[in-house]
């Protein structure tokens, strides 16, 4: 059987090792992530991974101190900085919500927190294109999607 010359090319999965980083203390939140960054198309992936002012990063809130959250300094006017921030709880949650939650704010980043398409209203554009990306959003709350913790959780998932 010819192959015309041409020998099967392996592409190496893209490096996320950058917009993981913050997310090491906790595997199985940057799992999700991870695994929903792979999903995604080549461009979108492209798009975060050339863009060194985008960053995913988790809520760092606690009721002693209130909020931190460091941003990269935004770049030229338009290009501001872009963040996804993700809840700790997301690694106590079902997967197919959490991984929905995960490309619905990764779908606010591509989209820069604008529409889509048609679809002019923010939350239904980012909604759309996670759905296309094959996560539709499911029915119900945070509520209905939080496990019960075990005792081996990781920590910040209570």
């Amino acid at each position: 059987m010819s192959t015309h010359g041409l020998k099967d090319i392996q592409l190496d999965p893209p490096d996320f090792g950058r917009l993981l980083h913050d997310l090491q203390p906790w595997p199985k939140l940057s799992m999700l992530v991870e695994g929903v960054l792979c999903s995604l198309p080549q461009y979108v992936q492209q798009d975060f991974l050339t863009d060194q002012r985008f960053r995913i990063t988790y809520e760092d809130y606690h009721p002693d101190r209130g909020w931190r959250l460091w941003l990269p300094t935004p770049g030229p006017p338009g290009e501001g900085t872009r963040c996804v921030v993700l809840r700790l709880r997301l690694a106590a949650c079902e997967e197919q919500f959490s991984r929905w939650v995960i490309a619905h704010e990764l779908a606010h980043a591509f989209l820069r927190n604008g529409g889509w398409n048609e679809i002019l209203d923010p939350e239904a554009a980012a909604d759309q294109l996670a759905a296309s990306w094959g996560y539709p959003r499911p029915q119900g709350s945070w509520r209905d999607f939080l496990k019960q913790p075990d005792s081996g959780s990781e920590p910040g998932t209570g």
